[in-house]
This record gives structure tokens, sequence and C-alpha cells, in this order.
């Protein structure tokens, strides 16, 4: 441990702290990324394909600000249809519904659910 003098401790506190907190931030955003990719690549699997273009057109959008960081996967040109073949719909002539076809929820399932696990360990080992 090196000798500090008096005068400089709270100096080499602050620099300890905003390295910690720059390591973690940095391996959060790489986490959430990591777990974007994997979804979205999960959801493109699951994805309905009758032609194969609703699955390509699935991408993730960034929506960062101080101390967040969020990923939003959706549908770029079909985001009208996502839910109606999530969840089913009614047929358009009013008889019967048309089965539906999850594909968004269990790929953010799957992935999502070891990303606050990944996180604590982030925090706990510094980045």
């Amino acid at each position: 441990m090196a000798n500090i003098p008096i005068d400089r401790l709270a100096d080499e506190l602050t620099q300890a702290i905003r390295e910690y907190t720059e390591d973690v931030e940095m391996g959060v955003r790489k986490a959430v990324e990591k777990t974007a990719r994997e979804v979205l690549k999960e959801a493109q699997a699951l994805a309905p394909k009758r032609t194969g273009e609703y699955a390509k057109t699935f991408v993730i959008t960034k929506d960062d600000s101080y101390g967040v960081a969020r990923r939003i996967i959706w549908n770029k040109k079909h985001y009208r249809r996502v839910h109606l073949l999530e969840f089913g719909h009614v047929k358009a002539n009013g008889e019967g519904r048309v089965k539906e076809r999850p594909h968004l929820r269990p790929a953010y399932d799957k992935y999502g659910a070891a990303l606050p696990d990944e996180l604590k360990r982030i925090i706990e080992n510094g980045g």
C-alpha cells in the first residue's frame, strides 16, 4: 500500500471511486449490449417465416442516458404486426382466431433472466 499524505487522501479516494464507477458503467453497458444482441438473434430465429422479411427487420435501438443503459428490440418495418403475431388476434371475417406465435417474449425470458445476476457480478467485481 502506498503512503499517501493526509492532504491528498480525499483526492485519491475520489479518483479511486471515479475509476470504479467508470469500470462498472462500461461493464454494465457491455452486458446489456450482449444480452440485447442475444435476444435479437433468438427473436429472429423464433419469428414466423413466410418470406423471411419479417424476421430480418428486427433492430436494436439504444436509449441511453446518464446512469441508464437501455436497448429496445423492435421491428422497424412491421412494428404494427408484432403484437398480432405475438398474442394472436381475431380473424378479419370475425370467425375464429389466428393462433399466437410468441417470438419476442420467449427470447427475452431466455436471455433477460440472466442479466440481473450478471449485473450483480459486475458491480461486485468492479467492472
